[in-house]
C-alpha cells in the first residue's frame, strides 16, 4: 500500500533512508546520498506539500520517495534533449530498507497512474536504479545538474506510449 507520509512517520522514513544510503553504498555507490540525503529538513517540508509518500507492507513502513509535480529546476538544462516538453512529475528520492522485493514497480504504478508523463533521474554510480529505470520503459535523455550542488545525473523520461 502506498500512502501519503504523515508527521509521525518521519522516524520511521529516516530509518528507511539510513537503510537504502548503506544499501547504496555496499552496491558500489557510496557518494550519491553519501550520509546525509535526503535532509531531515526536505522531508520535512516535503509532509505539508503532500509530495512525499510511504510504502507499507504489512503496516510496516519499508520505503519512502517523492511525487513532485511542476517543473523541476534541476531539469530546466539538459545536455541531450527531453523527448517532450509537456506537464510532468518528477520522481525523487526513492528510498528501500532493503527487506521487500518489488518496490520500484509498485512505486512506478503507482506514479504512472497519477501522471501520464514522468521524468526521473540517478547518478552514475547508482546501477541499481539505472537498470530498474530501463527495465520499466524509461529512456534516458541525457545529463542534468543538481541545483543543490552541481553533480550530474542521468536523466530518463517516461510518456504512455513510449516505444
Amino acid at each position: 500500500m502506498i500512502r501519503i507520509a504523515e508527521w509521525a512517520d518521519l522516524p520511521r522514513i529516516f530509518e528507511v533512508y539510513a537503510a537504502a544510503r548503506k544499501i547504496m553504498a555496499d552496491s558500489g555507490n557510496p557518494t550519491q546520498w553519501a550520509d546525509f540525503y535526503p535532509p531531515h529538513d526536505m522531508l520535512r517540508a516535503d509532509i505539508p506539500l503532500q509530495q512525499l509518500y510511504v510504502v507499507e507492507r504489512d503496516s510496516v513502513i519499508c520505503a519512502a520517495f517523492a511525487l513532485v509535480f511542476g517543473e523541476d529546476p534541476s531539469y530546466g538544462y539538459i545536455e541531450g534533449a527531453w523527448r517532450r516538453s509537456d506537464a510532468y512529475a518528477a520522481i525523487h528520492r526513492v528510498g528501500s530498507d532493503g527487506t521487500q522485493r518489488g518496490i520500484f514497480d509498485e512505486v512506478l504504478a503507482f506514479c504512472r497512474a497519477r501522471s501520464p508523463y514522468l521524468r526521473i533521474d540517478t547518478h552514475a554510480d547508482n546501477r541499481i536504479m539505472q537498470h530498474l529505470v530501463t527495465k520499466n520503459g524509461f529512456l534516458l535523455s541525457g545529463t542534468v545538474y543538481m541545483c543543490d550542488d552541481g553533480t550530474p545525473r542521468f536523466a530518463y523520461e517516461w510518456y504512455e506510449g513510449i516505444q
